[in-house]
């Protein structure tokens, strides 16, 4: 993955409006770092392979960004994000990682469902 090139990536979310898509979008701040401080809430989220059309999406802010989709009755994003990859199979992968590369969050945009 290399650093987003925000234009690269709007030219990508552009690419998938208005097709049928699969997302993968998950959050974690360390959700089994809690068994090294009890104090330590954590907190995530996971879905994958939730099949939407969007209308539009936007990516947004200055590192770390902001991806919004649009869609027909509500929004879809992910905040945080700075590196991205277009994969060999056409797959648009958006992540989010902290200061030591451990991953925070990930919005993944594909034609076919995720493995």
């Amino acid at each position: 993955m290399k650093p987003i090139e925000r234009d690269e990536v709007q030219r990508a979310i552009d690419t998938f409006a208005k097709r049928d898509v699969f997302l993968h979008l998950e959050t974690t701040n360390g959700a089994y770092a809690s068994h090294h401080d009890e104090s330590f809430f954590s907190a995530g989220a996971y879905i994958r392979n939730a099949k939407v059309q969007y209308e539009h999406g936007k990516i947004v802010g200055d590192d770390p960004y902001r991806v919004g989709l649009k869609l027909e009755i509500g929004w879809v994003y992910a905040e945080g994000l700075n590196h991205f990859e277009i994969d060999e199979q056409g797959r648009l992968l958006l992540a989010g990682l902290d200061s030591t590369g451990k991953l925070a969050v990930a919005l993944q945009i594909s034609l076919q469902p995720f493995e």
